[in-house]
């Protein structure tokens, strides 16, 4: 069967960007590079999952980043925090602007980040909770320590000496907790300031999407998901709407319609192939709904 999303791999961004070298005991798990946003980039304009940890840096100028369906925008002493799992797509906030996109960005095998000892889901799911948006705006200063630490692990990565994998995963160690730290500070500051909503709406919404996100290729009825979430239709309903400006319905035809495209765009798969395993009941209604989302019928967005 093929991949619900593009996965992209640590190996897939170093032969993007050869110039980033790491020594090869690391070369699995680790990129560390500072990047200016490019055509290289368009590798990510589509949906994809990477199997492991991001965190972007932005030095100057803005782009977009969607996380599973949601839009954040990244600008100037912006850090962003992607966990495995998440569905995400990158692009600039306005291509007609020449201005110069740079930023740091380190990614982080799921083996190398549990080597660290570092419980980074559990940390940032949480904070999820308690924020709007999970890209944080660093000050100055809290921005040039960062920098620093990104700096010396992408000094020490290539080198060939003993134990350098132990002296990477110390500093990844380091760097995430100093992460961790800015980022609950944000969300304390946050809640003093009563900017948050309600923390368990806002956990109701993250878990309506998590469902969603596993959930989506066999079940669009609401009631699976309210079942799940021990709501009722009316009252999932009515929350989701009220949290996020979307209906349920329409998250969940979000979700089946970005699989519909992926697997259009990075599978051999027949459309009759892709209709049942999207669990359509027949392909009249599948193009029906694909043609009503996306103004295209599945086979224009495949020449597309």
């Amino acid at each position: 069967m093929a991949a619900e999303y593009r996965e992209l791999s640590i190996r897939e961004l170093c032969s993007l960007f050869p110039k980033t070298v790491v020594c090869d005991d690391l070369s699995e798990d680790l990129f560390v590079a500072e990047l200016d946003y490019r055509t290289e980039m368009d590798v990510i304009k589509y949906p994809c999952r990477f199997d492991g940890f991001l965190a972007f840096l932005c030095y100057q100028g803005r782009f977009n980043v969607d996380i599973n369906l949601h839009t954040y925008s990244v600008e100037e002493g912006s850090l962003l925090i992607y966990i495995p799992g998440n569905i995400v797509r990158v692009s600039k906030i306005d291509p007609g602007v020449k201005e110069t996109v740079r930023f740091a960005v380190v990614a982080v095998s799921r083996d190398l980040m549990s080597s660290t000892r570092v419980d980074f889901n559990r940390l940032y799911e949480e904070s999820l909770h308690a924020m709007e948006n999970p890209c944080v705006k660093l000050e100055a200063p809290e921005r040039d320590l960062f920098r620093k630490y990104l700096d010396l692990i992408s000094d020490i990565s290539v080198r060939s000496l003993p134990n350098i994998r132990e002296a990477v995963v110390s500093l990844i160690s380091s760097t995430f907790y100093l992460a961790g730290s800015l980022w609950m500070d944000r969300v304390s500051a946050a809640q003093r300031m009563g900017t948050s909503k309600s923390t368990h709406a806002r956990a109701v919404l993250e878990d309506f999407i998590a469902l969603v996100r596993e959930h989506h290729t066999r079940e669009r009825g609401l009631a699976f998901y309210a079942e799940r979430l021990y709501l009722t239709p009316k009252y999932l309903s009515k929350l989701i709407k009220g949290l996020s400006g979307r209906s349920a319905h329409e998250w969940i035809d979000s979700f089946v319609i970005l699989e519909a495209k992926n697997l259009l765009k990075y599978s051999d798969l027949t459309i009759k192939q892709i209709v049942y395993q999207l669990n359509f009941p027949n392909q009249t209604t599948f193009y029906r709904f694909f043609k009503t989302q996306t103004g295209m019928t599945p086979s224009e967005y495949r020449r597309s």
